[in-house]
């Protein structure tokens, strides 16, 4: 029997390796490149779709020829937080009491530490194992236009180990749909009104963020609704105009930051406005005593050329206050699990219309169709276009199948510890997976990644180690 390779040095260096490529999503040609390039170094079967999507296939070690082959499944994108331009913008990662993180940006260990252990499989021939497929899709964070676009063919194998979990002591079984949705109010820009007005710029920062599914029940502040509380006080006892707003980092995160210019006219409107800023504030450590770092300040600022005409704002203060954010249903039958939300992930004003982007996310395909119906529709009656950017179907293994049971026993001989088994409240790519191939079974593990979509990401060093070792021993007895 061969020797078990156990160490993690070379997921490291691989993880090093994607870090230096820019991977937002709707931009992984490169990393697509890289892994092409990473498959004919090694002389391996690849094949890549017109979607980017890319799977590297490896024959089956000696001895395990006629067992069933393995698909090791991840995504090449990541969440770009905290980059001025994610295709400039480096990751600068560091080390700090057993954790990895970056430098004022997202760290893009989801999902890149799990594809940089499936890559060190390929290249380590000491590793006993079936025939690999190492599929990685491309979009996965925002819209799943890889994995909804694969061909019926591009995989054989029917057992997939999912590498892009979060929670380490968990095997993830199962996922909630989603349906990602862009909306557009059609809007002019107007001269800047007669009489004389002061401009003031409020921003909102410092917020947790996080991600809109699996963070949306930790009571943090969502800068949309913060927008929208400061807004209403303002509107509700002046006229003020819309200069521009800026909300939001990516559509699957929670939003942790906001920058509105507004003008209003001289005099008490003025000084309501700035007295807001205090009002603010205090409302935000009442409100959300988890978020202690999200901050509102007003200043005047510089005018700008034009506003926003009332009839956008006001359509999207209607949107706003009608459409449910945070957690709309927990669920009865998965006690203390999000059963159905929505989050607003961004708001931005472009030449000709402000652009809202809405994720909602449900275990109940009906419900999550229902609910982005409804969104839609109170966003049509404000005059805006809404367009379904991906929908995703909600996906359930059989916690009892020989196959999950397997993956449980192996965490339990190699860590001593048997894992939770439980769906989560995000989306995963496995309920695609399971249209396109019938028969297909999915077990999702992985390190622990803390606040993934946002700045405060960091992977725990010892999990990576645990996971790799459960990896290597799930793959021989498979």
């Amino acid at each position: 029997m061969k020797e078990q390779v156990i160490t993690t040095e070379r997921v490291f260096s691989i993880f090093s390796e994607l870090n230096k490529i820019p991977r937002p999503s709707h931009h992984e040609e490169q990393v697509a490149d890289y892994l092409c390039q990473f498959a004919e170094r090694l002389n391996l079967e690849y094949e890549r779709d017109k979607e980017n999507c890319v799977v590297i296939r490896k024959p089956a070690s000696k001895g395990y020829e006629g067992h069933e082959p393995i698909v090791l499944l991840n995504h090449m994108d990541m969440v770009c937080v905290g980059m001025s331009d994610p295709l400039k913008t480096p990751i600068k990662p560091y080390v700090e009491n057993g954790w990895m993180k970056a430098r004022g940006t997202s760290l893009g260990a989801d999902n890149g530490i799990g594809l940089s252990m499936a890559l060190a499989v390929l290249e380590d021939d000491r590793i006993d194992h079936p025939a690999l497929e190492v599929i990685t899709t491309t979009n996965e964070e925002d819209g799943m236009s890889g994995a909804s676009g694969l061909s019926k063919d591009f995989l054989k194998g029917r057992k997939v180990i999912n590498l892009d979990s979060e929670d380490y002591d968990t095997i993830t079984t199962g996922a909630a749909g989603a349906c990602l949705q862009f909306h557009r109010i059609p809007m002019k820009r107007e001269p800047v009104p007669a009489g004389m007005h002061r401009w003031y710029r409020i921003r909102l920062e410092g917020g947790l963020g996080g991600h809109s599914g699996v963070d949306i029940n930790k009571g943090r502040c969502s800068a949309v609704i913060a927008t929208w509380t400061i807004l209403t006080a303002i509107y509700n006892e002046y006229n003020f105009y819309l200069g521009s707003i800026n909300l939001g980092e990516a559509n699957a995160s929670i939003a942790s930051s906001a920058e509105i210019i507004i003008c209003v006219p001289l005099g008490v409107a003025c000084e309501f406005v700035k007295s807001q800023q205090e009002m603010m504030n205090l409302w935000l450590r009442e409100e959300y005593p988890q978020d202690p770092k999200m901050t509102c300040s007003i200043e005047q600022c510089e005018p700008l050329d034009f506003v926003i005409s009332a009839e956008a704002s006001k359509a999207l203060m209607s949107c706003l206050k009608q459409i449910p954010q945070g957690v709309v249903k927990m669920s009865y039958a998965m006690p203390g699990t999000v059963e159905t939300s929505n989050n607003v992930g961004r708001i931005s004003s472009a030449e000709d219309h402000i652009f809202v982007s809405t994720h909602t996310r449900s275990f109940i395909d009906d419900d999550m169709a229902a609910l982005s119906k409804q969104i839609a529709d109170t966003f049509k009656k404000q005059g805006a276009e809404s367009e379904i950017v991906m929908s995703a179907p909600a996906w359930q293994e059989n916690q009892q199948s020989p196959f999950l049971q397997l993956v449980s026993n192996t965490f339990q001989d190699v860590l001593g510890w048997r894992p939770r088994m439980v769906a989560m409240h995000f989306v995963l790519e496995a309920g695609f997976f399971v249209q396109h191939y019938p028969g297909i079974q999915i077990a999702s593990i992985g390190p622990r990644i803390v606040e993934p979509h946002s700045t405060s990401e960091r992977v725990e060093l010892s999990t990576i180690e645990d996971i790799w070792k459960v990896l290597i021993e799930l793959l021989k007895r498979l």
